[in-house]
């Protein structure tokens, strides 16, 4: 698969947004689980660049993260991430944007509702697969609390639910007007002449 210039450049500028979302707030966290805007630019990813484009830049934020950078939330990196309970948020990333591209590229002209919808079922998302993630990490292979349940994960959950719902609905109206930006680009029309 070869990128053209222009979509590397799109997608290393997602990559360093996802590092800045990673890491707005270091230190603030509930229940362990890091406070992040990561979720806002795994959506963007995906519908503004598509979702080959915005799933390969979550890909490349993830590889990069696990050689060792420090681009994960609290600045964390390297291998050892993998087995930490919220990975499973960074795997999901790659999904978000894949799925939220795709239900933006099956409408010709999407309009707010397009948006609306691939941000709320990226979400969902989101949610499924970090908290599974979440829930095995905690239930097999680290120490956990004896009578630790899979609905104890999803109540954790329910806190960051009022924050990430804000985060999505912001996802979903700028979207629109970026899309229409990035799509009308000069620049964009000549790549995809050439």
């Amino acid at each position: 698969m070869k990128l053209k210039p222009f979509e590397i450049s799109v997608s290393g500028l997602f990559v360093a947004l996802m590092a800045i979302g990673a890491n707005i707030a270091p230190y603030l966290t509930i229940g362990g689980v890091p406070i992040t805007l990561q979720l806002l630019f795994a959506i963007l990813a995906g519908t503004l660049l598509g979702s080959r484009l915005g799933a390969i830049s979550m890909t490349a934020y993830m590889v990069i993260g696990l050689i060792g950078v420090p681009v994960f939330a609290q600045f964390k990196g390297g291998f050892a991430t993998l087995l930490g309970p919220t990975f499973g948020f960074v795997v999901s990333f790659i999904f978000v944007a894949y799925v939220a591209g795709k239900l933006v590229e099956a409408k010709t002209k999407p309009k707010l509702t397009a948006f609306f919808m691939a941000s709320f079922i990226g979400l969902i998302l989101n949610y499924l697969i970090g908290t599974h993630w979440l829930y095995a990490a905690l239930r097999f292979w680290l120490e956990t609390p004896e009578g630790f349940s899979y609905l104890i994960a999803w109540s954790w959950m329910i806190l960051y639910l009022p924050l990430d719902i804000l985060v999505v609905t912001v996802a979903a109206l700028i979207s629109p007007r970026l899309y229409q930006v990035i799509k009308g680009s000069r620049y964009l029309q000549n790549q995809r002449v050439a």
